[in-house]
């Protein structure tokens, strides 16, 4: 560009008040634009435009602000541009250039609050679209003025000190911002309390904002809260203000004590009885209710040297609760005078004044009642020799009534008994049994009966004591041991042969009368000595052996039996002792098993015996079977009405469920067939006939049942014939025929069978049978009508 040219731009930005800078030193009368220094080589031309100041909110629109020329072209053969945010980028629309002049131009009203400055490209072309200058950067910035009020962080803004807090206490601090250049006075802020509704306690600071107090006298309880209005301004005060309050609650100390509201207390209490509340102690305190500043605690400072009362103190009210926790006793004490103070939960600030009533006097009256008797050892324990008789004193358990001052009569009953073992005099309460007490006892827990007796006054109403009698059951060695039934065994000829016989012996008496048990051959028989020898094995337990050779066979000894009861006592018992011949192991060879099985103690002469005698009764009863057996035949085969001869005859008649052809003798089926003519008779019903493959050679005997009354009852009584049959073990197995009782004539439910539906076989018609196949078309040829008869 010319100098007359860029002196012409300057002029033209001068003449609109822009502030023009440059990077030389600055003029404010004279604009240096751009600058060729003097080198001694080729210049490169540089086209410099300085940053262009334009204020915000300029409502003059369009506003020019600066006008662009390059001198390489005439006027009106150069074209210029300009790019950047507001003009192509967003915000668009912003600045505008007139692309023949160069003069660029303000579109729209500026916030600098938004965007403070522009940075843009400016452009030269020649008419053929040829760069004319280099691209060079147009800065615009936008001058702040003072748009935005200040605002405060917080409408409102909380504090807390306590109450007497010294002046210059912090309280809180207040914030506030402005939107304007920080770096102007449109945003400098000060502070300030336009009113704080009494006296002038608290003071702000103008530049920082911190609230303290100014002066002593913060008192709770005269004001708990206080209400500041505070003021922001900009212009460093002068400038546009905005408002917020501060809300600064004055916290408790314990600067008050409690205080009762009376010196004296009267209060009732009865006797007897703890757990109860006498009475109320109300105090007041003027700090924070619910603060440990106004929780009150109370102590008992005299009267009650047993501890018989205490204070507790109600959450809600603050009040102290009288209450008793050691039964009182009207005969013993009738008045209580208490001295009682009352303290905060907090300690009480030193500078507090001391309170007037901070103890009072209570004065609690006893008032009598009438009280249970008492019994004087509870619970009473006693001891008992096992097996006492009837009347047997057992203990005196008597109770005596405290109420001293009244006549009363008291009386005594049993209220658990559980083997009603005891007698209760009513008016001593002197206590002894009525009967022997079985040691087999369910009630007997290790020794000890338990019962529990009753004492009763004669007042209205009554006063009861429990007391809880426990006897002790003394054992008594009143039993002598026995041996325990041998394990089968026998001892080898041999005494260095097999292990010997293990002997064991039991006692009815619990320790200490019973084991440990002294095994000894019997002293009336010497020889026992020489041949026999016993070794203690345990406490319960010895073992037989032989001192020498014996003969094979049985052996009878007589051992003494004695335990360790004091007195102890003793049994003399025989024992039979089999010797046999023995292998090398130490048992005895097949032939001595003859021998071996009289160590069950039966010798072969009572053998023979018990041979003899069971051949005799075998000879006597099967004469007498066979001839009821016959006799039984000869009646079934006489109620078996129809022809005899006929093809029926070779058809075995199974009308009992189970046994086959071979069990045809097991039961009397003519008892289910016709009973009505079998009772007619004289045959017994209801009763099976003797088995001769049941377990046992008789059935026990059955007991007899009622007829069903019903047909509800029917079901319950074959329910019974059922399990009675499953638990005889004189019935068959499973598998065979059940025998049930008879019903009787005239049954609602019907019989289950045709056989008492007519009085022959005359009467059935056996001709359905035909429909059910060639298998069963023989049957009806036999029993059914033949054919063409008709």
């Amino acid at each position: 560009m010319g100098a007359a040219l860029l002196l012409a731009l300057g002029l033209l930005a001068q003449s609109l008040g822009l502030s023009v800078g440059s990077p030389g030193p600055r003029r404010p009368s004279t604009l240096y634009p751009w600058r060729r220094a003097p080198t001694l080589g080729r210049v490169r031309r540089a086209w410099v435009i300085p940053p262009i100041s334009v204020s915000e909110n300029h409502k003059r629109l369009p506003y020019p602000l600066v006008q662009i020329k390059s001198d390489k072209q005439p006027l009106g053969s150069v074209i210029y541009s300009i790019q950047g945010p507001g003009v192509d980028e967003e915000p668009r629309g912003v600045f505008s250039i007139d692309r023949l002049t160069g003069k660029v131009f303000l579109n729209t009203v500026l916030d600098r609050e938004r965007t403070d400055r522009f940075r843009l490209r400016a452009f030269a072309l020649d008419l053929g679209g040829s760069t004319l200058e280099d691209p060079t950067d147009l800065e615009i910035v936008v001058v702040d003025q003072n748009d935005n009020r200040p605002a405060f962080l917080q409408e409102a803004f909380e504090g807390h000190v306590l109450e007497g807090a010294a002046p210059g206490t912090f309280v809180t601090r207040a914030e506030a911002t402005d939107a304007d250049d920080p770096e102007t006075d449109n945003a400098a802020l000060r502070y300030s309390i336009l009113q704080q509704g009494g006296p002038q306690l608290f003071s702000i600071d103008e530049l920082t904002g911190e609230i303290r107090t100014v002066q002593v006298g913060l008192d709770r309880e005269v004001v708990a809260v206080y209400n500041l209005t505070l003021q922001v301004a900009d212009m460093s005060g002068d400038g546009l203000t905005a408002t917020a309050s501060a809300i600064i609650s004055v916290d408790d100390i314990n600067d008050n004590a409690p205080e009762f509201t009376r010196d004296e207390f009267f209060m009732e209490a009865p006797e007897a009885v703890s757990g109860v509340d006498v009475g109320r102690l109300e105090v007041e305190d003027r700090d924070l209710p619910g603060s440990p500043n106004w929780a009150a605690t109370f102590s008992i400072l005299g009267g009650d040297p047993d501890g018989q009362f205490t204070i507790r103190t109600d959450p809600k009210t603050n009040a102290g609760v009288l209450s008793v926790v050691k039964p009182l006793d009207y005969e013993s004490r009738e008045l209580y005078q208490l001295t009682v103070s009352v303290q905060n939960e907090a300690p009480l600030q030193a500078a507090a004044p001391r309170a007037k009533r901070g103890q009072a006097r209570v004065t609690v009256h006893v008032r009598d009642v009438n009280e249970a008797p008492v019994f004087r050892e509870n619970p009473l324990r006693t001891s008992l020799a096992e097996g006492a008789p009837p009347g047997t004193p057992v203990a005196t358990f008597s109770a005596q009534d405290p109420d001293t001052q009244q006549l009363q009569r008291l009386s005594y009953s049993k209220d658990y008994d559980p083997e009603d073992w005891l007698q209760v005099d009513g008016a001593t309460g002197r206590v002894q049994t009525q009967r022997v007490l079985s040691p087999a006892s369910p009630f007997l827990k290790d020794g000890w009966y338990r019962a529990i007796i009753l004492a009763l006054d004669d007042a209205s109403p009554p006063g009861t004591a429990t007391g809880t009698l426990s006897v002790e059951i003394l054992e008594v060695n009143d039993h002598a041991p026995v041996l325990a039934p041998p394990p089968p065994g026998s001892l080898c000829s041999e005494p260095h042969q097999g292990p010997g016989l293990l002997l064991g012996a039991t006692d009815e008496d619990l320790p200490p009368h019973g084991a440990p048990f002294h095994f000894q051959l019997s002293p009336r028989l010497p020889e026992l000595g020489r041949n026999w020898s016993l070794s203690p094995v345990n406490v319960s337990h010895a073992r037989l052996r032989l001192r020498h050779q014996l003969p094979e066979g049985l052996h009878r000894l007589s051992l003494l039996l004695r335990d360790s009861g004091q007195p102890p006592q003793q049994r003399e018992q025989p024992l039979n002792v089999t010797v046999c011949r023995c292998g090398q192991d130490g048992a005895c060879l097949p032939g001595a098993a003859a021998l071996r099985a009289g160590g069950a103690g039966i010798s072969l002469g009572a053998l023979a015996i018990m041979l003899a005698s069971a051949l005799l009764l075998l000879l006597l009863v099967l004469p007498v079977a066979l001839r009821a057996r016959m006799r039984r035949r000869s009646r079934g085969k006489g109620l078996l009405l129809g022809p005899q001869d006929d093809l029926r005859d070779n058809i075995l008649n199974y009308d009992e469920q189970g046994g086959g052809e071979e069990d045809q003798d097991a039961y009397d089926i003519a008892q289910l067939r016709h009973p009505a003519e079998l009772s007619a008779l004289g045959v017994p019903l209801g009763r099976p006939p003797l088995r001769r493959d049941a377990p046992y050679g008789r059935a026990p005997p059955q007991a007899s049942r009622a007829m069903p009354t019903s047909p509800a009852d029917i079901a319950d009584f074959i329910h019974d014939g059922l399990e009675a049959a499953d638990s005889d073990p004189s019935v068959p197995p499973y598998d065979t025929a059940l025998i049930y009782d008879y019903e009787g004539d005239g049954s609602v439910a019907g019989t289950l069978s045709s056989i008492l539906s007519s009085l022959g076989d005359q009467d059935q018609d056996y001709d359905y049978l035909r429909d059910w196949g060639p298998r069963f078309a023989r049957l009806a040829d036999m029993y059914g009508h033949p054919w063409g008869s008709d």
